[in-house]
């Protein structure tokens, strides 16, 4: 997960890390006053890659990265949580 300021720098984080490895993007949250999360998950080794890839695009657009975690083998009722974030659950995208 990374969560920084702002959709831009979070969309910027996410598909830096789906370009950078083997993750699957999970979703977004907007956390609180303008923070907001992005969730991947995949094997720790790519999770990682992905994560160190975000942080890295973030800082290149001149801000930094809230904070940033990778939870090796998450506990089965983190999905309860994780879930309520799914890419499903946005608003459709319509050109």
């Amino acid at each position: 997960m990374i969560e920084t300021f702002g959709i831009v720098y979070c969309i910027e984080a996410a598909d830096a890390m789906c370009k950078a490895a083997d993750v699957e993007l999970v979703g977004f949250e907007n956390t609180a006053s303008g923070y907001i999360s992005a969730l991947v998950e995949g094997d720790v080794g790519a999770c990682k890659t992905a994560v160190e890839a975000g942080i890295k695009a973030v800082e290149a657009l001149g801000t930094e990265v809230y904070s940033s975690i990778v939870i090796a083998r998450p506990h089965e009722a983190l999905k309860k949580i994780t879930c309520q974030y799914d890419m499903e659950k946005l608003l459709p995208y319509t050109e």
